[in-house]
């Protein structure tokens, strides 16, 4: 018998019973897009977090824009504003993906949402796909005010060329994937809802100064930037400044070019091993409940 012919059943007097139909569950990813939409719009009920989650990588954007707005590199129609405003596309996709999803997982597991999500057809994979869609939406909106500030304050010049638009596309897609499935793996190392935040803010920001993000990469120490090179933040902000900025800037990243084969490697090898991380540490509730 076939796992969809239905099933019949013979009683003790030899009559046979009715057939009762195969019930087919939906698949991983269509349960995971059902999480999905229901985390957006638990999300976008909390305007306080809309607006912190949209406005604050522009805001941070701001304050460096206009405390370094001045010629950059003595390339033509570039400011220091620009490089900064760009770069920090890599920190809205980190906030967003790395922080803001550790720290409601270590609030879902806390108050038992995780527990009761536990009991439904949700399975561990439809749940991160679940956040990779919620990351997605809200990633798209952050960015598109980061733009915004970049090309209204700062002369930002959007590119025209498809190809660049295209790298984008794809730099995005494994930048999302990559932060949100590292959250989730490293919203484990919060022992409690209320620690979570500084467990996941303090390597989230420490990433952003010796990635390159915050400051220029002409003043960082060598040593530093080997130590990027291994995270994928440093990729990130280099790839958004690929998109956005002249290739004559190509000249101060640390290997002279854009290394865009070498970018998708290593975001693409941190979605991989993310992945990895989440199914070995992920925790439907809290250390020593059952």
């Amino acid at each position: 018998m076939t796992a969809t012919e239905p099933t019949t059943e013979t009683g003790p007097t030899g009559a046979t019973s009715t057939p009762s139909p195969t019930v087919r569950l939906p698949s991983t990813f269509r349960v995971g897009l059902a999480r999905g939409a229901v985390e957006l719009k638990q999300f976008f009920r909390q305007r306080d977090a809309v607006v912190f989650t949209f406005a604050f990588p522009a805001f941070i954007a701001l304050m460096l824009g206009l405390i370094f707005d001045e010629p950059a590199y003595g390339i033509p129609g570039l400011t220091i504003s620009q490089v900064f405003v760009v770069g920090m596309i890599a920190y809205g996709i980190v906030s967003t993906a790395f922080i803001s999803v550790g720290v409601g997982i270590a609030v879902d597991r806390e108050d038992g949402t995780l527990k009761r999500l536990r009991g439904t057809p949700a399975t561990a994979v439809a749940y991160f796909v679940g956040k990779i869609c919620l990351v997605a939406a809200s990633t798209v909106g952050g960015i598109a005010l980061l733009l915004a500030v970049g090309v209204l304050l700062f002369g930002l010049r959007l590119p025209t060329d498809p190809a660049r638009w295209l790298t984008f596309g794809w730099l995005l897609a494994l930048s999302v994937v990559a932060c949100t499935l590292l959250g989730i793996a490293a919203s484990s190392l919060a022992r409690s809802a209320k620690s979570a935040p500084a467990v996941l803010n303090l390597p989230a920001i420490a990433l952003q100064f010796v990635s390159g993000i915050f400051v220029l990469n002409d003043t960082l120490p060598a040593g530093m930037l080997s130590v990027a090179s291994f995270f994928p933040v440093k990729w990130m902000g280099q790839g958004f400044r690929s998109v956005f900025l002249p290739d004559s800037m190509m000249a101060q990243e640390a290997a002279g070019s854009w290394q865009h084969g070498t970018t998708a490697l290593v975001l693409g090898a941190w979605c991989v091993g993310g992945l990895l991380l989440c199914l070995l540490t992920f925790r439907w509730t809290e250390r020593g409940s059952r």
